[in-house]
């Protein structure tokens, strides 16, 4: 074989072993950091989120039992969101 194409299949070789090396460990050492952040860091906390107007357990009742009906009993109420008639939720 060619020395020139001997040399640079040895090249290809090295250089691909070489990435694929430093490919493996970037990847180990970003699954380790984070096992490391989710062992030692806080969990993260909702705020509560409270209405400033509650809506009548009447009408969540009502709407409740309309769902079920349009939906066969199938679906189920999840939230409520007041809006007004404009559209803009003011």
């Amino acid at each position: 074989m060619n020395p020139d194409i001997q040399l640079g299949l040895q090249l290809l070789l090295v250089g691909m072993l070489t990435v694929f090396f430093i490919l493996g460990i970037v990847i180990l050492l970003g699954k380790l950091l984070i096992n490391v952040a989710n062992r030692f860091a806080p969990e993260e906390t909702q705020p509560v989120r409270r209405s400033r107007s509650r809506i009548p357990s009447k009408h969540i009742a009502i709407l409740a039992a309309a769902v079920q009906e349009i939906t066969n009993g199938q679906g189920q109420l999840s939230s409520i969101k007041k809006t007004h008639v404009d559209g803009k939720g003011n």
